[in-house]
């Protein structure tokens, strides 16, 4: 796990002290060494800052092939990498190092862009290929890791996180499109929020020459068509299930130095720990975000899960004040907007591994996304796979799923004033229940525009304009429409938020690699094709995974429904710091100079805070959370307007 860097100029001279720049400023990520290469050409530079998992003496970056023509900087891991190597030894390659990263070199040499067929992993890496002049870039299945780009005159800049290239001396500018689609909670999946710099998507890679930049598509998540019947039985996806989460685990528990748990009470991360217990002697350090707030706690749960397994639980107390003490840094790291402060807590609880001597952790997260674990997922199975089921048990369900959990109560659409989103209905047949959510918050902070901003998106669509740019006659029509959801969160919501405002970037941001087994393609193949009532059952979410993992969960796991990680809203204590850097932020001059907003009708939304009741403020927090790491964003990175 590293921070890479990489430059490349069709024509003229890269500079050497960019490149440099461009790598230090990304030392969090790889502590333990930083290295360089630039071509004699000096066309392509390629940089590297160096994590220590596997082959601790052997593995420094970049690594070059025998004939040195080829030469590739890697961030991430290659698991099962030493069935490869020997399969290359057999083909004739001699190995530099012992690393798993080398092995992505050698299988291009190989199978060219097919090379990432052979690969299983989060990864992201620029490989410079100076027999054909090109650069080949490429990002893992799921958008694990991340990776970006930007091309200013004829030079291709690209680096693992944005502030490497805002050093490089990219401009910093917001991208205004991008700010209006992530207030509506669609950014689409190659865009980030500053302007002229985009991901390479997940699932893509990116091929330059010094004629022309090319992105394709090697992978993608395909769920079955509606006359698709189901390749197995119930109990059979359920043996295979667990017979490949068990593989995935077994192979992510490859390292050369020790491998913890995140643990909080929810079913994902309790089965990851189940698992891990039984492929593993010594007992696992597990670390678990406590919050100070009763409704927030899952202290009891975790307890009870360690118990069973035999993990040595590590709790980590998130006050208010840790929370308000850490936000902009890790607004900073994230590098884009967040709608609750459990990324924040997140940063803090990568901390606590990374002072208890741990680099590796594994992780519960990516269930929900191929599972189908979130709240509004079960609206959609209620409302559009009733499968002849009477619109009484339904109303009763929606009212049950309602009351369930006050802290998922600011992510349910409100009953009083749906959204009607014409567009997505015309085009899908129907709305997803997280569209009408977020059309609600959107709607929300487009009461806080500045009357600019206000004139700049106009008559905007932020779906249609999601919607443009999916491939949904290929991808979509004829499909569940609870696989439907699922598809369109893998490309907004999967790679901006989930897999890096709370997973790699607020991770790394203290040397921590965290691995995803849920997100191990072989797991994700085998899950998109079971029918949507294996997935969801009645009231019960995930339930082909409780099934798969009672073996290894608590009774009380087992039974127990969805509960989100989230943090408690700052406003839910208004006499602590967390609310207390709210109020001074948006009263004060960041939130004056940021160029979206008014601030006065900002400021009035804060004065009717106090009058507000508790579910009345979960709600509120979501967009004013939005708002606070906006003004952080700004600050911090000295963003102008595009």
């Amino acid at each position: 796990m590293c921070g890479i860097v990489g430059f490349f100029s069709k024509n003229g001279i890269i500079s050497q002290e960019a490149l440099k720049r461009a790598t230090q400023v990304l030392s969090h990520r790889g502590p333990d060494g930083q290295n360089f290469w630039i071509a004699p050409h000096q066309r392509v530079g390629l940089g590297h800052t160096r994590l220590s998992i596997i082959d601790l003496t052997t593995g420094a970056q970049p690594i070059s092939n025998e004939q040195e023509n080829l030469h590739i900087v890697v961030n991430g891991e290659f698991y099962d990498f030493e069935r490869i190597q020997d399969d290359l030894k057999r083909r004739g390659y001699r190995l530099r190092t012992h690393s798993d990263s080398e092995i992505a070199l050698h299988l291009y040499d190989e199978f060219g862009t097919q090379c990432l067929q052979h690969l299983r992993g989060e990864f992201a890496f620029v490989l410079w290929d100076e027999r054909n002049d090109l650069l080949f870039a490429a990002r893992d299945r799921f958008g694990i890791k991340p990776l970006y780009y930007t091309v200013i005159g004829d030079t291709l800049y690209l680096a693992s996180e944005v502030k490497a290239l805002f050093t490089a001396g990219v401009p910093a500018q917001w991208d205004w499109e991008s700010v209006f689609q992530d207030n509506y909670g669609v950014m689409l999946q190659d865009r980030t929020l500053y302007q002229g710099i985009y991901q390479v998507p997940p699932g893509y890679f990116l091929i330059a020459n010094r004629s022309n930049i090319q992105l394709i598509r090697y992978w993608d998540f395909n769920y079955p068509t509606d006359n698709v019947r189901p390749q197995y039985t119930e109990e059979e996806y359920i043996e295979k299930l667990r017979y490949e989460l068990n593989e995935a685990i077994r192979l992510r528990l490859r390292a050369d130095v020790p491998v913890g748990c995140y643990l909080s009470g929810g079913l994902d991360s309790s089965t990851i720990l189940g698992m891990m217990a039984a492929q593993m002697s010594q007992p696992i350090q597990t670390f678990t975000a406590i919050f100070d707030h009763p409704a927030y706690s899952e202290e009891a749960i975790v307890r009870e899960t360690a118990a069973l397994t035999g993990a040595n639980l590590n709790l980590v107390m998130m006050s208010q004040a840790e929370l308000a003490d850490n936000f902009s840094d890790a607004i900073w790291h994230g590098e884009t907007t967040i709608d609750n402060a459990s990324s924040v807590s997140k940063f803090v609880l990568s901390k606590a591994v990374r002072d208890f001597g741990y680099k590796v952790v594994l992780t519960g997260e990516g269930s929900d996304e191929i599972f189908a674990g979130y709240f509004d997922l079960r609206r959609d199975m209620l409302f559009y796979n009733t499968q002849g089921q009477d619109e009484n048990t339904v109303q009763q369900l929606l009212a049950q799923l309602r009351d369930s959990n006050l802290v998922a109560s600011g992510y349910m659409v409100s009953q009083e004033r749906p959204m009607q989103l014409a567009s997505v209905k015309r085009s899908l047949g129907f709305v997803p229940t997280w569209f009408e959510t977020w059309a609600e918050i959107g709607m929300k902070i487009r009461s806080l525009y500045s009357s600019d901003f206000t004139t700049q998106i106009a008559n905007r669509d932020a779906y249609r304009i999601c919607l443009n740019q999916i491939d949904v006659q290929g991808q979509l029509t004829g499909r569940e429409p609870v696989h439907q959801s699922l598809y369109l969160r893998s490309k907004t919501e999967l790679p901006h938020l989930l897999l890096m405002m709370y997973g790699d970037k607020v991770d790394m941001a203290h040397s921590v690699e965290s691995r995803y087994p849920f997100f191990d393609h072989h797991v994700v193949e085998l899950v998109c094709q079971m029918p949507v009532s294996l997935k969801i059952r009645g009231m019960t979410e995930k339930y082909v995974l409780r099934e798969a993992a009672k073996p290894f969960l608590t009774n009380t796991v087992y039974r127990r429904h969805k509960h989100p990680y989230v943090a408690p809203p700052p406003s839910l204590k208004p006499n602590e710091s967390f609310n207390e850097l709210m109020q001074d932020t948006m009263r004060g001059s960041i939130m004056a100079s940021l160029p979206f907003y008014d601030q006065a009708k900002v400021v009035a939304l804060l004065d009717k805070l106090p009058f507000m009741n508790d579910s009345q403020r979960i709600v509120i927090d979501i967009f004013l959370m939005k708002l606070l790491s906006a003004c952080f964003l700004h600050e911090r990175f000295r963003l102008s307007v595009g």
